[in-house]
């Protein structure tokens, strides 16, 4: 058992050291070279370096600003991020420093990876930020950034994770318009980026749905319901069965997640107990605290009944 374990944690390890490097290779190899940038912490890197005429280098700001950014967080909200945050946000950092020595990874001119159809950089850009993010997130990693900015936003304001997520991503495009030497189609090749992203990260991480809803059978059901509850801050519903074979009342947990947090409770679930029975069903929209804000009619309605 123990040997598994360590087989276990190897290969997660090495499967996010593979991911940091296809996500340094985004910026390193694909934006960076060819003076673009896009959303997210990396694009507000990317900014700050152009901005300083690379006296900064993106990969330096980038591990800076994610320390004070969850010292904040853990101060604000007592976030408690663990080690694979770390060692994500240090690889990342160490990934970009070799990719940006190693000039025949860059695309640009007289190199392998040199495309000359400008358009097709933040594409790439994109489709390698979406993977190497996407195997992050599935082996229980984050790459911090925006997603602790986007987290604190969420806590304390009535804003959608997702919402959060595109205002800081078009403030963070909106910069390059401030830069002498940017132009408005710099900043819409980092739109361009941004959206190729936005569409294949569901992909990457397991399916296209944002969020899941999952029936989960365990005898161990107090368990499971007590880390959704005490670690990952989430509702959950325990709903009075029978089965019918066994004639025996059973107890079964109703729980609706996003997406990005589906591995980890999927492999919490397998720790606590390996004979669950797990059924798994995307949803289109789920609204409600914690996800998106029901929007439509509230306000019209409730004038309504104060009208009546």
């Amino acid at each position: 058992m123990m040997r598994k374990n360590v087989l276990k944690t190897v290969w997660e390890y090495l499967a996010l050291t593979i991911a940091c490097f296809i996500f340094a290779i985004c910026w390193e190899g694909f934006m960076i070279p060819n003076g673009m940038s896009a959303g997210g912490m990396m694009g507000l890197c990317t900014v700050i370096q152009y901005a300083t005429e690379g006296a900064i280098q993106a990969q330096y700001s980038y591990i800076v600003i994610n320390a004070v950014l969850i010292i904040v967080a853990v101060l604000a909200m007592g976030i408690g991020f663990g080690f694979k945050t770390i060692y994500c946000i240090a690889m990342s950092t160490l990934a970009m420093e070799l990719i940006a020595g190693a000039s025949f990874l860059h695309s640009v001119p007289g190199e392998f990876f040199y495309v000359q159809e400008t358009i097709l950089i933040p594409i790439l850009g994109g489709a390698c930020e979406a993977v190497g993010i996407g195997l992050v997130l599935r082996y229980g990693g984050s790459t911090g950034g925006t997603d602790i900015i986007a987290l604190m936003i969420n806590k304390y304001w009535p804003v959608a994770l997702s919402s959060a997520f595109l205002i800081s991503d078009l403030i963070v495009i909106s910069l390059l318009l401030f830069l002498p030497d940017k132009s408005f189609s710099d900043a819409c090749y980092g739109l361009v980026e941004v959206v190729t992203f936005s569409l294949l990260i569901d992909f990457v991480v397991g399916g296209k749905k944002s969020s899941y809803q999952l029936m989960v059978f365990s005898s161990k059901h107090r368990e499971i319901a007590d880390y959704i509850t005490d670690v990952m801050s989430r509702g959950v519903t325990v709903l009075k069965a029978q089965g019918w074979y066994t004639k025996q009342d059973k107890s079964v947990l109703l729980i609706l997640i996003s997406q990005k947090e589906f591995p980890q409770l999927s492999r919490v679930i397998k720790d606590i107990d390996p004979k669950a029975f797990m059924s798994v069903s995307p949803t289109n929209s789920v609204y409600g605290e914690g996800f998106e804000e029901i929007k439509a009619g509230i306000k019209r309605n409730k004038k309504n009944n104060d009208n009546q």
